[in-house]
């Protein structure tokens, strides 16, 4: 194999998974047999302001895809770009929910394609039922106390409970302390 290409048969499938949803899981779980080994490239995007430290998303996405055997999970801090051609990857995998993420998208993998000659990007589409499923809504939902038992695997949906009910409970103190300052 040329040392300048990447193994294509090691892919990447990198996000920031806060949380990992099952519309993640789905995809990883289509990628694990095109390929010898499927990374989840955790990124611990601290900028972003995360609802769950890096820690915490590497153990509820290696919790959501245990039955997957070439399935490893992995932080990185660093440029896409570096972490692929750290440990040798030729494909990078990822997810177009819906039209509107195309565009998007094709900026990322046309950007990667300058950054990371040696690795090819794979689009892949979820499963119909998980197409609507975001992070971002499944945490607004959670926060909310609705149900999001369809949205996640079950670890994940215990831990986002554990969490907004530390919060609920501390800002609804906050909220009846205020409301004592207006009486």
């Amino acid at each position: 194999m040329n040392k300048l290409l990447g193994n294509p048969r090691l892919a990447v499938y990198p996000g920031t998974f806060d949380p990992i949803t099952n519309g993640h899981a789905d995809l990883v779980a289509r990628a694990a047999p095109l390929f010898d080994r499927v990374v989840v490239a955790v990124a611990d995007s601290s900028n972003k302001g995360p609802s769950f430290s890096i820690g915490e998303r590497i153990a509820l996405a290696r919790l959501a895809l245990a039955d997957l055997p070439n399935v490893e999970v992995r932080g990185f801090d660093c440029l896409l770009a570096h972490f692929v051609a750290e440990i040798g990857a030729g494909v990078i995998i990822r997810g177009l929910r819906a039209v509107s993420d195309f565009e998007y998208e094709f900026q990322l993998a046309s950007m990667n394609r300058h950054l990371i000659p040696q690795a090819e990007t794979l689009f892949l589409t979820p499963a119909e039922q998980y197409s609507f499923i975001s992070s971002s809504l499944v945490r607004e939902i959670g926060r909310l106390d609705g149900d999001i038992s369809g949205f996640v695997h079950p670890a994940v949906q215990q831990a986002m409970r554990q969490r907004w009910q530390k919060g609920r409970f501390g800002s609804n103190k906050q909220l009846e302390t205020e409301g004592d300052h207006h009486a």
